[in-house]
């Protein structure tokens, strides 16, 4: 077993004699058991998509904004167009890159009680984010989210035994944009002892959320030992990888701490109006993602994570609710399961 399996599947007593005592979870979808569950897709499905993807990355590829981010690829052996910024991946490299990414991930909480590891067929939950609006409970209004209303969120999600990962659920709008998540994690920290999840906007304050976690763990090789905080970034439909994605990618490989990389495909919009075709977009851009982390540290940690849903085609916007995003979530984690990757879904 890997040290984090060790660390996971030690028995109750053990673990309250060394005080590595951590929550346990209950195994979801495992044949050994009947009960509820969903996979829509069959073995043959899943090599179509999985092999619809790889076409569509070494035929298409990926536009890529950041030169540090080229130079990843073009080094792991990718084709690389540096006028156009397209990036076409061989089938080959995104191979490799799903053998290296750890079947499990270690996300640590302040007090080691709260630790999480996940992989294979391990369910937690985490509360949804991220807010730009908050309602007040002593006035009634309806206004814009502060640092103060961190604090309390923070306080509610360590008390609520049903949330095991804290995610930014609002962004504290009483400070600049450009170091909300610097605000956010400072108000966090003295309240979470749960594993903690950001997305930074830019790889300044990316460091410095490194630097802030690492202040209250010990130091830089500690955090990466225990890792209390995770960062997640987002792609650009339809196959795009933004500076600030990249930035944040890299600089969280490179630090050893939980890395997101997530897809938010809007069927009908920015993605194929089918939901076989929004798949395939989607894989294709969280292999992307998986794929520049582990060409630039091989072995890092990443979760293979969606909000990918289907466009409201009366607003304009994604339909983070509706039945179609649980019909993809369950084919997500059936992908995620068979490439032998931790997965998040939003939207339950």
């Amino acid at each position: 077993m890997t040290p984090y399996a060790d660390a996971f599947w030690v028995d109750d007593a053990t673990a309250k004699e060394t005080g590595n005592e951590m929550k346990r979870f209950g195994h979801a979808g495992l044949p050994r058991a009947d009960g509820l569950g969903m996979a829509p897709l069959s073995e043959g499905d899943l090599q179509d998509v999985h092999l619809a993807s790889l076409e569509v990355l070494e035929r298409t590829g990926m536009w890529v904004e950041a030169d540090d981010a080229i130079d990843v690829f073009a080094d792991g052996g990718c084709r690389v167009d540096r006028d156009t910024r397209m990036v076409r991946l061989p089938p080959d490299v995104v191979e490799d890159a799903i053998r290296s990414a750890p079947p499990l991930v270690r996300w640590c909480g302040r007090d080691p009680v709260n630790d999480v590891v996940l992989g294979g067929d391990r369910s937690a939950f985490m509360n949804f984010g991220e807010a730009i609006m908050v309602n007040d409970l002593q006035t009634r209004e309806n206004r814009p989210s502060s640092t103060a209303d961190v604090g309390d969120i923070c306080t509610i999600v360590d008390w609520a035994d049903e949330i095991d990962v804290y995610e930014a659920a609002i962004t504290p709008r009483d400070c600049s944009v450009h170091v909300a998540t610097v605000h956010h994690l400072a108000a966090a920290l003295p309240r979470m002892t749960k594993p903690m999840m950001f997305g930074p906007l830019s790889e300044l304050e990316l460091e410095a959320c490194i630097d802030l976690a690492a202040s209250v763990v010990g130091g830089r090789d500690e955090l990466r030992e225990r890792p209390i905080v995770g960062f997640g970034v987002c792609t650009v439909s339809p196959l795009q990888l933004p500076r600030q994605a990249t930035e944040i990618s890299l600089g969280t490989a490179r630090a050893g701490l939980p890395h997101s990389v997530l897809a938010m495909c809007m069927a009908g919009g920015s993605s194929p109006q089918t939901l076989a075709g929004t798949l395939v977009l989607h894989n294709a851009e969280v292999l992307a993602g998986i794929s520049l982390v582990q060409l630039a540290v091989k072995g890092a940690p990443v979760i293979y994570s969606s909000s990918t849903t289907a466009m409201d085609l009366r607003l304009g916007a994604a339909s983070v609710g509706m039945p179609e995003t649980g019909l993809l979530n369950a084919c997500v984690a059936q992908l995620a399961r068979r490439y032998g990757i931790p997965s998040w879904v939003a939207g339950l």
